[in-house]
């Protein structure tokens, strides 16, 4: 019987795993994600938002980083409704943060195909995909890959991206960012927390 190699070159990196998704783990996911930055010197962290809330606790844990918050799309909810209030995104900017509103990597144009025809697109079947890691870790993925395509990332670099199931966040993954144009570049680093959906059986 072959014996497996434990000599092999590579590191250690503890993740955090969850028992339930949600927003209880907001504050859990930022904590180990900013020790893994500062580790690592890396600058530039990207989250999800809606209200803003998630992104004012993000600004505690990542002082002086290049934090990009990524807000739903206007009309996400309803027609020519934006979630996150102006004096939200006023203050978040004000502290540093850039705020980005666009359409979404994995649901734009193609989703009106899918609600008019009744038929999926290929953006979303990719989303479903990731969504088998956890719809934090579609989130993290498709939010880096809109701010690479805003230009406020830096694409090719580390970059620590942060996602959520429904509110908050719960998912932290490091992944070398990408433009959209360039999706099947980007590379998962590592997986710093993530639910573990143990209660799945």
């Amino acid at each position: 019987m072959s014996q497996f190699n434990l000599e092999a070159k590579g590191q250690t990196v503890p993740g955090l795993y969850f028992d339930e998704p949600g927003a209880a783990n907001t504050e859990a996911a930022l904590k180990r994600a900013a020790i893994r930055v500062q580790e690592l010197k890396i600058r530039q962290v990207v989250l999800p938002s809606a209200s803003g809330e998630t992104a004012k606790k993000a600004l505690d844990f990542f002082p002086g980083y290049q934090l990009v918050v990524v807000t739903h799309s206007a009309g996400f909810l309803e027609s020519n409704y934006q979630e996150m209030p102006a004096a939200v995104r006023l203050e978040l900017e004000k502290a540093g943060a850039k705020v980005l509103t666009a359409q979404h990597a994995f649901g734009g144009i193609n989703r009106a195909v899918r609600k008019k025809l009744a038929t999926y697109e290929l953006d979303e079947i990719i989303a479903y995909t990731l969504r088998c890691f956890g719809q934090g870790l579609k989130v993290a993925v498709e939010i880096s890959l809109m701010a690479a395509d805003a230009g406020l990332i830096i694409t090719g670099e580390p970059c620590l991206a942060l996602g959520g199931t429904e509110k908050g966040v719960d998912t932290a993954v490091l992944l070398k960012a990408v433009n959209s144009q360039n999706f099947f570049d980007l590379r998962i680093m590592e997986i710093l927390a993530k639910p573990g959906f143990y209660s799945l059986g």
